[in-house]
């Protein structure tokens, strides 16, 4: 039995009673990992969890010893775990990855409560509980789950069309925006231009989407410079043919070659990374063939991911019909990057949906339409 002294942080010496247990191989050579102080362990598995670029980085130190192990699933350290950290594949999600997430999201961290609220509200259909995380996370100033709640009011996901709340979507469209979402202010610039749930200000609302495609310029050559990845092809057409997002699409609109011109100021610039909760979900629904459910679609644009909870609930496109948008934003995105070079108009739609054809919804008078611009 040996006897050691240790002291913590806060400089208080902590008698410390211990059994050591050594290997024949290693008697009598002390081993420095047991003595040091748990505080001191538990900020460097902070740090490497605040920096990991992927799962694995912090995954590989659980099966190091049963020390680390037990110190590394502490709150304080899952607090402060990176937003990289929660980038799981749908194809590997599982119940020790749900634990892992919820862990996270009750020690406080607002990307695990974002991140799961989604899986839970749209991949598990936990209306209730994917909800309140994203509230946890949007309360916490999160500005994906801001305008991820603005959509749901906009939409009345979760719900009948009665439960649109539009005014309350518009609310949390401007919080987000006021903490530099991009897409939530390209929403509430088409908000403010069709007076959408709010008095309309053509003017105002155009001054918010120069700003919108300011920032995600800024945001892009920033990133560009940081990374030195700025090339020359960002200033010319791309010829490189994009696929349709949705596989049943495919067969109907060939690949066309597609502009990544996300902004209206000349530059070709690549589209802005998807959040890691956008990929799990076009994930997900992908591995199921794009369908979400009987007579339900998903938003048609790439980075997107997010599916109808009740038919008709998108608004799809006025001249085809063949596309629908969660968001006034992902519209827009999507105009640009795809959608204006294959858009064909209306007649061929109404044509090839037939009579009483599946997600005719404007025949019906229960789906509303987006204007293309």
């Amino acid at each position: 039995m040996t006897v050691f002294e240790r002291r913590d942080f806060a400089g208080d010496n902590m008698a410390c009673r211990k059994r050591r247990r050594l290997s024949p191989g290693i008697a009598g050579k002390r081993d420095f990992f047991d003595v040091l102080p748990d505080d001191l362990v538990i900020s460097i598995l902070s740090k490497l969890s605040s920096t990991a670029a992927c799962p694995s980085d912090f995954a590989n130190v659980l099966i190091v010893c049963k020390r680390l192990n037990s110190l590394a699933v502490r709150p304080l350290v899952l607090s402060k775990a990176s937003p990289k950290m929660f980038a799981i594949k749908a194809k590997s999600w599982s119940e020790s990855a749900h634990r892992f997430l919820k862990n996270c999201a009750d020690a406080g961290n607002v990307e695990a409560c974002y991140t799961l609220g989604m899986i839970l509200f749209y991949c598990l259909e936990n209306r209730g509980s994917g909800a309140s995380l994203m509230a946890k996370a949007a309360i916490s100033s999160h500005a994906p789950a801001l305008y991820s709640l603005a959509v749901i009011q906009f939409n009345g996901s979760g719900g009948s069309k009665n439960d649109k709340d539009l005014r309350a979507g518009v609310a949390l469209c401007a919080r987000a925006a006021f903490l530099g979402h991009i897409d939530a202010l390209r929403e509430l610039g088409h908000c403010l231009q069709d007076g959408y749930g709010v008095r309309q200000n053509v003017a105002k609302g155009r001054r918010f989407l120069v700003q919108a495609n300011a920032r995600e310029l800024a945001t892009v050559l920033s990133s560009a410079a940081t990374s030195n990845n700025f090339t020359r092809s960002w200033l010319t057409w791309s010829p490189h043919p994009i696929p349709h997002p949705n596989p049943r699409h495919n067969h109907r609109h060939q690949a066309v070659p597609g502009c990544l011109l996300l902004s209206d100021f000349g530059c070709n610039v690549p589209a802005p990374e998807a959040h890691q909760s956008s990929k799990f979900l076009a994930e997900w629904f992908g591995a199921r063939g794009g369908v979400p459910g009987p007579g339900l679609r998903l938003c048609s644009h790439v980075g997107c991911g997010r599916p109808e909870t009740r038919k008709h609930e998108f608004r799809r496109c006025s001249v085809c019909g063949a596309v629908n948008y969660c968001s006034r934003a992902c519209q827009a995105l999507d105009w640009k990057l795809r959608h204006k070079a294959e858009c064909a108009p209306v007649e061929r739609w109404l044509d090839e949906e037939g009579d009483g054809g599946e997600g005719n919804g404007a025949v019906h008078g229960n789906d509303d339409v987006i204007a293309e611009s």
